[in-house]
């Protein structure tokens, strides 16, 4: 029985792995990370126990999360994925980031591109199917969490900084941030309401206020609306025509786009009498926001980027 089957996600594997196994021989164990060779420490994940070195040197992150730890640690990957709808790094990092290469996307990473890095660390999204996981493992210890995406944002990344060995660093600028989150709840009043709109070609979508920007604009006294309390554990809502928008008006609306087709996608729903009598967008109060970090980000850096918007908006 093939490894594969004929469906289409059965051709984007044969792709992911067409090359991998002739480079893999051809490389030879030389070119394979060897834990033994430094001091390694034992991290539970989602595949089992990994022995990861306690100084990584060559970490690929294939996470918008853990590239946002790595960076927010002050560790620089030697590769990483590209944001979700785009070519490059997400947009907020890329300051940060400096020259790091690509090495694919979430869902298919470059393995090729990866196993070219010499890496002794990766660090996996969540999710990651087995069989990829099991050709990475061969190339570098590799880290998959099995944390929730509507986690608290603040462990979201947990295993990702353990595995760095920056626990203490990443606490450091958490405990920061939950401070600011103090300090700001004091300016904003209260009773507001608020609504995260990820708007896509298809149409919008509502994300759920378990997410990062949720979890951060409820701590400060906003409330979410009840389209975004009700989803549980789903990221988002089904795509919501411009008939339902009506569900997540709010005091205070961030609607964000992924790239230059959801930019036009919005543009057009602006000249709709539906979208125009917005509450938000009445007063002003509709504002187009960083897909990448209000919809999908998970992280340290993203985290003081949405306190940034919040404090420059809500506080101007």
């Amino acid at each position: 029985m093939s490894l594969f089957t004929s469906t289409a996600a059965g051709e984007r594997q044969r792709r992911l792995f067409s090359g991998l196994l002739t480079v893999l021989a051809l490389a030879g164990a030389c070119l394979l990370s060897d834990p033994s060779q430094a001091a390694t420490r034992n991290l539970d994940t989602a595949y089992g126990p990994v022995q990861v070195p306690n100084e990584p040197l060559r970490v690929i992150t294939l996470d918008e999360g853990a590239l946002d730890t790595a960076l927010a640690a002050g560790i620089q990957p030697v590769g990483s994925v590209a944001a979700r709808g785009g070519t490059d790094l997400p947009t907020y990092l890329q300051s940060v980031a400096g020259d790091i290469p690509i090495v694919g996307v979430t869902r298919e990473p470059n393995l090729e591109a990866i196993l070219s890095q010499r890496p002794d660390l990766i660090l996996a999204p969540p999710g990651l199917e087995k069989r990829v996981y099991d050709v990475l493992s061969k190339i570098a210890p590799t880290v998959v969490s099995d944390v929730s995406t509507t986690a608290p944002w603040a462990e979201r990344n947990a295993l990702y900084a353990a595995a760095l060995n920056k626990e203490d660093d990443i606490a450091a600028r958490i405990a920061v941030i939950q401070a600011r989150i103090a300090s700001l709840r004091e300016r904003i009043p209260a009773g507001q309401t608020y609504s995260v709109v990820r708007w896509m070609p298809q149409g919008p979508m509502a994300m759920s206020e378990k997410l990062i920007a949720g979890q951060i604009l409820t701590a400060l006294g906003l409330k979410s609306t009840d389209v975004a309390a009700s989803l549980g554990e789903r990221p988002h809502s089904d795509i919501l025509s411009l008939e339902n928008l009506a569900g997540v008006d709010a005091d205070w609306m961030f609607i964000a786009t992924l790239n230059e087709q959801g930019d036009a996608t919005l543009a057009a729903a602006q000249k709709q009498p539906a979208f125009n009598r917005l509450k938000a967008v009445r007063n002003d109060r509709a504002f187009p926001a960083d897909g990448h970090v209000w919809s999908s980000a998970t992280g340290v850096l993203a985290a003081e980027r949405i306190l940034d918007d919040v404090e420059r908006i809500l506080l101007k």
